[in-house]
């Protein structure tokens, strides 16, 4: 959509506006955060969020697809706002402001690629991750936060988790995002008890007693707490 002429004249600064995606995974029960290294200043070789400043063409949303598309090489991946980040000395060039995004993806559906203004893209488990670039540590310190509380009013698996999977990947998933133990006997009897899970048992080929059993998410039921929300305490 093309932008009218400006009519009017403001005194008040302009801070410019950037968008910073963090983006989670979970793989060999460790999760994950997507970070890009930077090729340009400032924090030159340092690694940061894919993100970059919105045009004046664009909505904050619009950037954020545009900027892991561009620096990342992902696409078609469902955003959530997380938080807006206006401390006075987050950026060294100047007084920006910085909207940021998150979103739950499974490592495995995407093929990352370096693009612009980036050297590498990478997963790294988030208990190595160290001194990122401008405020990205606290960025992802709040998105951490998110998590811990989403989880246990939304069922987020379905975007961690591969299609089918057992009742010990789905524990050590809650067990990995909110940094505690859970009793497995109790987490059990609460995730079935959703009717939540489709056991798949049934349709494994040369299954064991002592095999796991596998399970899928029912879509349908997903969707309606996703949208409805529910409450579980673990």
């Amino acid at each position: 959509m093309a932008i009218s002429e400006n009519k009017y004249t403001y005194a008040y600064p302009r801070p410019a506006i950037t968008v910073d995606c963090v983006i989670f995974g979970f793989e060999n029960n460790q999760l994950k955060i997507l970070l890009t290294q930077r090729a340009i200043q400032p924090f030159l070789g340092m690694w940061a969020f894919p993100g970059g400043f919105i045009q004046e063409d664009e909505t904050a949303d619009a950037c954020a697809r545009r900027k892991l598309s561009e620096e990342a090489g992902l696409k078609d991946i469902f955003l959530e706002q997380l938080y807006t980040f206006s401390d006075l000395d987050r950026d060294p060039r100047g007084r920006i402001i910085s909207i940021a995004y998150y979103a739950l993806v499974r490592p495995t559906a995407y093929i990352l690629a370096a693009g612009l203004d980036i050297d590498a893209v990478q997963w790294f488990d988030v208990d190595e991750v160290r001194d990122l670039a401008f405020d990205h540590q606290h960025i992802l310190t709040v998105a951490i936060e998110r998590l811990k509380g989403k989880i246990r009013y939304q069922p987020i698996g379905f975007e961690l988790l591969p299609e089918q999977f057992t009742l010990p990947d789905l524990h050590k998933l809650y067990e990995t995002i909110l940094q505690r133990s859970i009793d497995r006997g109790n987490f059990r009897k609460k995730i079935l008890g959703m009717g939540l899970l489709i056991d798949h048992s049934s349709k494994q080929k040369n299954r064991h007693a002592r095999a796991a059993k596998m399970y899928s998410f029912d879509k349908v039921k997903y969707q309606k707490l996703k949208e409805t929300g529910f409450y579980f305490e673990v």
